[in-house]
């Protein structure tokens, strides 16, 4: 399935954060591909950080790219947060009642 890079972000430990055009958002770990051909340069943490959307797809300052299809069929889904209010607790005034955020992973 052929679904375009909208946006990327490098995060720690060469992974990256990929927002895809049908609106999923999924971790790409670059890491064992680390040892091929040029893909060893991405070692380099200022060179990983280069990383951009180029077409539909992304690309780094070395001019290596990966497909979309191989990106998109070799990531994690991110989990979306869910949001859940809480009751105010009796006595305790308006600002007893908050937000509290619940992370499903």
């Amino acid at each position: 399935m052929y679904i375009p890079v909208k946006s990327v972000k490098p995060l720690e430990e060469h992974k990256l954060q990929i927002k895809f055009t049908n609106g999923e958002e999924k971790i790409f770990d670059l890491t064992p591909y680390l040892t091929i051909g040029k893909f060893v340069e991405l070692r380099d943490v200022r060179l990983f950080n280069s990383v951009t959307v180029k077409f539909d797809s992304i690309e780094w300052s070395n001019h290596v790219d990966i497909d979309p299809e191989f990106l998109y069929a070799h990531s994690v889904t991110v989990k979306p947060r869910i949001f859940k209010r809480v009751s105010p607790v009796r006595g305790k005034g308006v600002a007893a009642s908050k937000l509290l955020i619940k992370d499903r992973r």
